[in-house]
């Protein structure tokens, strides 16, 4: 009776084996590599230093608000569309005229704040800048997209790596292999990347210290670089009744127009070129 107990515990531990083989090889293959690059890459200390920024601003943004004199904060809403956008101009006007510098001083924290955490809408509140305030508001949001790109800058630092290589291995691969070979004219590259729309802004804000960009560097190409996007910007705010999609605000003569700019920028780094060469 025992070579029966035998032939079945043989049978049993050749199951097991060849089953432990199936899964080592559904992890070496293709789909099992792809499962586990699709793991989200940031791990418990980072999500909780991010959430951790993002409360200190939120309470921040919340205790300005406070202070702020009271409206019907019902019609107060971030606009996602160019209709909302003339409805809250509208609703706010008579506020900016009454309150100009609690009311700056919450635009811009809010505006700051959504640059920081990559909260779509920046775009309506430059809108809301050149109805509001002309071409005047061209400082504040030259000021906001500057300071909002550096506090994300300064987060990507943080904890922006394994999102960033995660979310866009490719790019940040061209990205790094095309600073490695302007890092003599960094600042003029940077600017090319900033006046024209080669790159997304967002992608430049995150992968910036991940490429080891030095910080007066990418300050100065986001400050100059932003100027010639963000008065088109507020000078469509100007006629913001005209004004039916975001789409239209770069057709094809504003994107000529910003990347002429742009290679005016990056011209010194193209001539020093054409020297060593010959």
């Amino acid at each position: 009776m025992a070579a029966p107990r035998n032939v079945l515990r043989d049978e049993e531990s050749a199951a097991a084996a060849l089953l432990n083989n199936g899964s080592k090889e559904d992890d070496d293959s293709p789909s099992g590599k792809r499962l586990k690059s699709e793991r989200f890459p940031v791990s418990r200390w980072e999500l909780a230093a991010f959430f951790g920024v993002f409360l200190i601003f939120s309470t921040g943004l919340f205790c300005i608000y406070l202070t702020m004199p009271a409206t019907e904060y019902g019609k107060l809403k971030i606009p996602r569309s160019i209709s909302d956008l003339r409805l809250l101009k509208d609703n706010i006007a008579t506020y900016a005229n009454d309150y100009p510098a609690q009311f700056i001083l919450g635009y811009c924290s809010t505006y700051i704040f959504m640059q920081t955490f990559m909260i779509p809408g920046t775009i309506f509140m430059s809108l809301l800048a050149g109805a509001l305030f002309g071409v005047k508001g061209l400082f504040l949001v030259v000021f906001n997209a500057t300071a909002g790109a550096c506090s994300c800058f300064f987060l990507s630092k943080l904890i922006g790596r394994p999102l960033v290589s995660w979310l866009w291995p490719d790019k940040l691969r061209f990205f790094q292999a095309e600073i490695a070979k302007r890092r003599d004219k960094l600042l003029n590259y940077m600017l090319f990347l900033r006046i024209t729309p080669t790159l997304p802004n967002l992608f430049i804000n995150l992968a910036s210290p991940i490429v080891d960009i030095p910080f007066h560097v990418f300050f100065l190409a986001t400050f100059i670089g932003l100027i010639p996007a963000s008065y088109i910007t507020v000078k469509a705010g100007l006629a913001l009744g005209d004004l039916r999609s975001v789409k239209d605000l770069y057709d094809f003569k504003t994107l000529s127009v910003l990347f002429l700019i742009g290679m005016v920028s990056i011209f010194p780094t193209l001539l020093k070129k054409k020297k060593i060469y010959e």
